[in-house]
């Protein structure tokens, strides 16, 4: 709940709000919300009706306390969203001990968690709120709580009332049921299920009318009170209470003597079929938003600190920027550091659908509520609180279900004048019925049923459900979508641009060829060259040197007298040999003669884009090296699965002709942009898009940012930086170019499961108002086709949880 002083203080300049509001019922109530919030001065909003929020924003004149007011005197309430608490200065801390061991996989994918009930209140992107490590804001449990009950409530109230409504309908639909004086034990089960089961739509549509609005409810309460009402007429001052009265049911509606007719059945089934489907529809929107609130909740909760080379145990909310904390196995990681003591593994498929454990030591970088599945692990604290990647997730999943698609759009501006259509169409049946035919009952049996068929919850649900389900699908596999709009724009693009470096290749210069000279072991010309390079700080050099390593197996030997000559080399002696590396001009100036074998290997590593090194020691050329930016294992399995969703590849690269070309060989791109520099990369994107084409691009760094935000479709590899993630509009959290293919699939299956569910809930309405006025449905059949087309909505969205 908000607080008085928070409400109550006038806005900055400009400040955004999110509030739970609370009596919406379908998405008509999340329509009439929107419009009276978006009637005030300099406030801009948008209802949801799937995740019964408001996200606001307003200007300097407006209090939140306004806002409230108005959702309020609209006849619903609200509740601002809590802002991030801030953390104590201190709290006492208790010696740590050592933590049970958890299984390895005891923070596995999120589609291993609980599904609680609906995000709530949780945290907001607009106030800094994240879950997650290191941050004080969490889902409250009381909300969870709070609806929990109300869920146990509806299914209580739903149990009650199929159990008393199941015996009027049979009773009414089978005359061989029927007994002398059966009508009477029917008004008896029947009155509480239409006074006390119904209760929440005569309670709403009184609140409304007190408003001068009508939704839903209003359709229900009406048509179920006015079979109710009329049965009560023909019971005491008609026929239908006479002993040995039998009673047939139609499908469709058919002329009878209106004394003796009853819509007992009508009242009470079409009052037990809505709850039915409202509890359903409740169950099926929890099970939606599991994913956002299994992410909320992965965050450890406690980390043990090393304070002046004591463990200390300290709730993770104490946590600050620079903290050494310790991880031992099956712990999880408190939040975003870098490893400075230790090796192990890292279970990170909570946050990248990854299966395989990430190997980590001294220098990585570990993400919080990743799970530490061997060693013991020092890390230093980089990020925490609302700037850690689970927060940043949680946020991004939680803005793009909060949003609306362009499609959304038309069906609230549907919705919102749906039921007072709907009530003039009852009108017009009764009134046309009554002159054309004269039959009081037929025309009454009619009307009933147009309104209870016409309810337009499948059109409030068709969009955000799908939205919850498939952003959250996204989140399970590392693919976090920003918003609705972003869906549209993966449908149209024909043209996705690849950055080579940390995209399409590993960012890393790594050891690719060695060619011994004719009479020197390789392992020996390995050993002493990386011994060598292991002296320097160059990229490449270090490449060679962590080569070595890894194919001898062995440590490498000290350097003496090591010297660095700039632009072209190193050299220094290593076991008595004196050793030279580096460009062949090095040995050329050094008056050493490069065999014709060597020259050839080196001039083809040059050919293929690679960085050709030339070894030489005492006097002589020993051998020739390789080195290169490795293209990813993945990167040409990812592009054939790109080519397959009917994009066209482009490779864009600020590296030379050959080593561009190189890399678009070993992934079959053959539209290849080289030696592009950083602010020409916003041109190669314009260019493009001038030829008519719609342009995704996927990147990595800060020199991408400015394409990524020009591109139709910006996709940001999540090992990449802040700059990189902000601009695009899908981030990839695991740093694979084939979830690219996914992310794309992914929105485009969500895009298609959105467009379904209006289709149907479009459909259904105008298919099901004419059958009904005219005559061609009995009003409970029509109750409980309604009650399903919403279930059928959410249902049909729950799907995108299988997406693989």
């Amino acid at each position: 709940m908000h607080s008085a002083t928070e409400a109550e203080a006038p806005a900055a300049a400009s400040s955004r709000a999110e509030l739970t509001i609370g009596g919406m019922t379908c998405a008509s109530c999340a329509a009439r919300v929107e419009k009276k919030l978006n009637r005030m001065d300099g406030v801009t909003a948008t209802v949801n009706y799937a995740t019964e929020k408001a996200r606001v924003e307003f200007g300097a004149g407006t209090r939140l306390a306004d806002l409230i007011a108005t959702v309020e005197r609209t006849g619903y309430t609200a509740q601002s969203v809590p802002r991030p608490a801030p953390a104590p200065p201190a709290a006492p801390v208790r010696p740590a001990r050592p933590a049970p061991a958890q299984p390895a996989d005891a923070a596995g994918p999120l589609a291993d968690f609980g599904t609680g009930l609906g995000a709530g209140p949780g945290s907001s992107a607009d106030t800094g709120a994240g879950a997650g490590p290191g941050t004080d804001v969490e889902v409250p449990d009381t909300t969870e709580a709070d609806a929990a009950r109300t869920l146990s409530a509806l299914r209580q109230r739903l149990v009650v009332s199929a159990v008393l409504a199941a015996p009027v309908v049979l009773l009414s639909m089978v005359p061989a049921f029927q007994f002398d004086n059966w009508q009477w034990l029917s008004l008896t089960l029947a009155a509480p299920v239409v006074v006390w089961g119904g209760l929440p739509f005569h309670r709403a549509t009184w609140a409304n009318l007190r408003h001068g609005a009508a939704t839903m409810d209003t359709l229900v309460s009406v048509g179920t009170l006015a079979a109710f009402g009329w049965s009560l007429w023909a019971l005491f001052f008609g026929t239908a209470g006479t002993a040995g009265m039998r009673h047939g049911f139609d499908f469709t509606v058919v002329h009878t003597d209106g004394s003796s007719t009853l819509y007992l059945e009508v009242a009470a089934g079409v009052i037990a079929f809505i709850l039915l489907g409202r509890w359903l529809e409740a169950k099926s929107k929890r099970k939606a938003g599991s994913a956002l609130r299994a992410l909320m909740h992965l965050g450890a909760k406690d980390v043990t600190v090393l304070r002046n080379g004591t463990e200390v145990l300290i709730p993770v909310g104490l946590l600050t920027v620079g903290d050494r904390f310790v991880v031992r196995p099956g712990e999880k990681i408190a939040t975003d550091g870098t490893v400075t003591e230790g090796t192990s593994a890292v279970n990170v498929a909570m946050l990248t659908g990854e299966s395989v454990p990430a190997d980590v030591s001294a220098g990585d970088t570990v993400t919080g509520a990743t799970v530490n599945v061997s060693g013991r692990l020092v890390v230093r604290a980089t990020r925490v609180g609302a700037d850690t990647q689970l927060s940043r997730m949680a946020r991004l999943v939680e803005n793009a279900q909060s949003g609306k698609a362009e499609v959304q759009r038309l069906a609230d501006r549907i919705s919102a004048v749906f039921v007072p259509v709907v009530l003039v169409i009852a009108l017009v049946t009764l009134a046309v019925r009554l002159l054309l035919t004269g039959d009081v009952t037929a025309s009454f049996t009619a009307a009933v049923a147009v309104l209870i068929i016409a309810c337009p919850c499948a059109l409030g649900l068709a969009t955000p459900t799908a939205l919850m389900v498939g952003t959250g699908r996204g989140a399970q596999l590392g693919i976090l979508i920003k918003g609705p709009e972003v869906l549209e724009t993966t449908r149209r693009v024909d043209t996705i641009i690849l950055d080579k470096t940390g995209t399409v290749t590993t960012g890393r210069m790594t050891l690719q060829d060695v060619h011994p000279a004719p009479g020197t072991d390789a392992s020996q010309l390995l050993r002493l060259a990386g011994a060598l390079e292991h002296a320097s700080e160059h990229p490449v050099v270090q490449a060679v040197a962590a080569g070595a390593r890894g194919r001898t197996g062995a440590a490498l030997p000290a350097v003496e007298d090591f010297a660095n000559v700039p632009g072209l080399g190193v050299h220094g002696i290593v076991d008595g040999h004196r050793v030279l590396v580096g460009r062949p001009r090095l040995l050329t100036d050094a008056g050493i003669g490069l065999p014709e074998a060597l020259s050839a290997a080196l001039t083809d590593a040059a050919a293929r884009g690679r960085t050709a090194i030339a070894v030489a020691w005492d006097g002589e050329a020993r051998g020739a090296l390789a080195v290169a930016d490795a293209v990813k294992d993945s990167s040409a399995a990812a592009v054939a699965d790109l080519r397959a969703l009917g994009l066209h590849p482009v490779l864009l690269t600020g590296d030379n002709r050959a080593v561009a070309d190189a890399v678009a060989r070993a992934v079959s791109i053959d539209e290849v942009y080289a030696e592009v520099l950083p602010e020409d990369k916003v041109n190669v994107v314009k260019r493009l898009r001038a030829e008519g084409r719609s342009v995704a691009m996927v990147g990595d760094g800060v020199n991408d940012a400015a394409a990524l935000a020009t591109a139709d479709l910006g996709l940001a590899m999540g090992t990449g930086t802040d700059a990189a993630i902000e601009a695009s509009d899908l981030t990839l959290v695991r740093g694979d170019l084939k979830v690219a293919a996914d992310a794309i699939r992914l929105s485009r299956r969500t895009l298609a499961t959105i467009k379904g569910n209006l289709f149907w809930a479009f459909g259904y309405n105008v298919a099901a108002l004419p059958l009904a006025a005219f005559g061609l449905l009995n009003p409970m059949i029509a109750g409980a086709a309604m009650a399903f087309s919403s279930v059928f909505v959410v249902t049909n969205s729950l799907r995108l949880r299988s997406f693989t």
